[in-house]
C-alpha cells in the first residue's frame, strides 16, 4: 500500500493494524516522494538481524582476505566494524 501522509495521519490506528495484523505495509510518500514505511515490529527486528548478520558476513570475509593476502597493518573484526559503525552514525 502507498498512501500520502494526510491520509495516514487520518487513519494511523488502522494502518499500523494493517502492519501487523495482515503483515501488510504502507509505504508514506510526501509530495509524492516516498518517506518512510509502516511495518510490523516484528517485521522490523527480523530485517534488522539479517542486516547484522550480512554485515557480520561482509566483515568475516574481508577478515579471511586480509589474512590470506598477510597484509601489515590489518586490523581486527572487532576494529573494523567499530570502524564501520563509527561511519554509519
Amino acid at each position: 500500500m502507498i498512501e500520502p501522509m494526510a491520509d495516514v495521519r487520518k487513519h494511523l490506528a488502522d494502518v499500523i493494524d494493517r502492519a501487523h495484523r495482515d503483515e501488510t505495509p504502507t509505504i508514506i510518500t510526501r509530495r509524492g516522494k516516498q518517506e518512510a514505511v509502516v511495518i510490523d515490529i516484528d517485521e522490523y527486528r527480523r530485517l534488522r538481524e539479517l542486516e547484522e548478520q550480512a554485515e557480520d558476513s561482509w566483515l568475516n570475509r574481508l577478515a579471511d582476505e586480509a589474512e590470506a593476502e598477510g597484509r601489515d597493518g590489518s586490523v581486527s573484526l572487532e576494529e573494523m566494524a567499530a570502524l564501520l559503525r563509527s561511519h554509519h552514525a
